[in-house]
């Protein structure tokens, strides 16, 4: 069964859409297989992807209001080597659309539901804000990984995230938790940036992710040519840092599975 991580920050400019597209590009390296869903209206994670959302097919509003089957939605041919559901200008409707429909926070989970098994891990990206294509993310999500700037003000928007995440898994999936914190845009010769982190690790402890991403010219041109930055420029060290981080999780998803307590039958 795979895993849904939704990839998820109110606060723009994080480096939300960047760690979407290069985390699935990484976890594809690895032979995992992969769906990335671009939730968010702008398409930039469906454009990083090597898919010109200005000619897709179907995107995220086929699948969450006309209620079409993943399969007859997904994108199969990305440079990033994953499986995609696009999204462009007509997700903004979707939104609308949404507060009409019955069951409308279980959309996403519902689509998803069959097709779970068909992939290891489902990265959503999700828009910068709390809306209801973010709350069906998080419906359908087993865990939330939040990317973040090391700075004060994004301090203060992880509380309210970390409230946020609390209040919905007592309502819609009381199974979502936190799968990690990832300090995005980091430079070591940053002071605050610096006390930041060291608080980060202070509050969250082991949630926070040991790999760091860096600021890197390669990570932001790599968008403008349609590619995950590992086939960009793969000796960046934007593209060794997301590497990273995919052999983090992947580490630590077995060591929970390994730590899980035998059933006898």
């Amino acid at each position: 069964m795979g895993k849904v991580i939704a990839i998820a920050n109110q606060k723009g400019g994080v480096g939300k859409t960047t760690t979407a597209v290069n985390l699935a590009a990484s976890m594809a390296a690895t032979k995992r297989k992969v769906l990335l869903i671009d939730l968010d209206p702008q398409g930039n994670a469906t454009m990083g992807s090597g898919v010109d959302k200005y000619e897709l097919a179907a995107s995220a509003y086929e699948l969450l209001i006309d209620e079409k089957p993943l399969s007859d939605v997904v994108v199969k041919e990305t440079t990033g080597g994953y499986h995609l559901i696009g999204a462009n200008s007509d997700v903004t409707a979707a939104e609308v659309r949404l507060m009409d429909v019955f069951a409308r926070e279980l959309r996403l989970r519902t689509a998803l539901k069959a097709y779970k098994s068909s992939y290891d891990y489902i990265f959503i990206d999700c828009p910068p804000s709390l809306n209801m294509l973010t709350v069906n993310a998080m419906a359908a999500a087993d865990s939330v990984l939040v990317p973040m700037q090391c700075e004060y003000f994004a301090l203060e928007g992880l509380t309210a995230l970390v409230d946020t995440i609390n209040k919905l898994a007592a309502v819609i999936n009381a199974d979502l938790k936190i799968e990690g914190i990832l300090r995005t845009m980091y430079d070591p010769r940053n002071r605050l940036a610096n006390d930041v982190s060291e608080q980060l690790k202070q509050h969250f402890g082991d949630k926070v992710y040991r790999a760091v991403i860096p600021r890197n010219v390669r990570l932001a041109e790599a968008p403008s040519f349609g590619s995950p930055v590992m086939y960009y420029d793969k000796s960046s060290t934007g593209a060794k840092a997301y590497l990273a981080l995919a052999g983090e999780i992947l580490r630590r998803s077995e060591k929970k599975a390994s730590s899980a307590p035998s059933v006898a039958l």
